[in-house]
């Protein structure tokens, strides 16, 4: 087929295919479909207004119960019974961690409040950083006899002059872990087995000799009453997993947003909780001729 012929079929079947109405891609949604989607939609919208005004009736009471305790307003909140509270841990998210206004703010609150030993604690050391020239090299002898605290501890000289603080971070989580069990394997291949009965038997390494290997390396310490955690996240962070076996922890919201009222609450709140770890209790079943005794958990 030559070239003018070409042209001349394409210029007759232009028109036809011109004149043709476009294929439908869509199919027009029936009525009943319409009215469902609507439907959904719109229960999707009431949903999401209830619980935005839920959540905000929430903040709202939060707020003011905050206020309210800041003020001295609640009398139960007025009298803290601390002695629970040996030793508190902060956790701090490290981008968090560095409005030094704040967490002077806080630990001023917790010097208030009566705190006599803190440990804060973020992932990236900012903390450490932040503090590290303020702390003077001399250690207090006195809390270190019945907290076991380890090298890690340093008092401030500054405005918590009397509050024992200890800024750990992430080095001080894995590799911690990793640095104690070099300790203690080197310790073994040298010929220190002095603790074996049997040398030629399988060594064991025990929870105490784990302890004693991680604050050999400086990555030891009291196991804290309770953890605050200041951050986006509803996790400890990082925080070494083997100071919290009976570690209470709370979710305090952003930093950035923190408040005395809600600092007082939380403490309050641990301070009326009944821990029985490590407790047996007794339970006299009535029986025929038995009585059962029973650990609690």
């Amino acid at each position: 087929m030559g070239t003018k012929a070409m042209e001349a079929f394409v210029a007759n079947e232009t028109p036809m295919f011109m004149n043709k109405p476009p294929p439908l891609v869509f199919k027009q949604m029936s009525l009943p479909s319409t009215i469902i989607k609507l439907a959904l939609g719109l229960l999707w919208c009431i949903i999401h207004v209830v619980i935005s005004l839920f959540s905000l009736c929430y903040h709202l009471m939060f707020n003011l119960e905050c206020y309210l305790i800041s003020s001295g307003l609640l009398r139960k909140y007025r009298n803290l019974q601390l002695s629970r509270i040996k030793y508190l841990a902060i956790v701090v998210d490290s981008r968090e961690a560095k409005n030094t206004v704040k967490i002077n703010q806080l630990l001023c609150w917790l010097k208030t409040l009566g705190m006599k030993y803190v440990c804060l604690y973020d992932i990236d050391g900012v903390l450490k950083k932040l503090f590290e020239p303020s702390m003077n090299g001399s250690r207090d002898d006195n809390p270190g006899d019945y907290l076991d605290v380890s090298a890690n501890i340093k008092a401030l000289d500054c405005c918590h002059r009397g509050m024992t603080l200890e800024c750990i971070s992430g080095s001080d989580g894995k590799e911690g872990i990793a640095k104690a069990a070099n300790l203690l394997c080197s310790t073994y291949l040298n010929g220190d087995r002095s603790a074996h009965e049997n040398v030629k038997s399988e060594s064991v390494f025990t929870e105490t000799d784990m302890a004693s290997a991680l604050k050999s390396v400086g990555c030891g310490g009291p196991e804290p009453d309770l953890l605050l955690v200041y951050g986006p996240a509803r996790c400890h962070l990082g925080f070494p997993a083997w100071r919290l076996r009976y570690t209470e922890i709370m979710h305090m919201g952003p930093l950035k947003s923190m408040k005395y009222g809600a600092i007082v609450k939380a403490l309050y709140n641990f301070s009326k909780k009944h821990q029985n770890y490590g407790k047996f209790v007794f339970h006299n079943w009535i029986a025929p001729h038995r009585n059962f005794f029973l650990p609690s958990h």
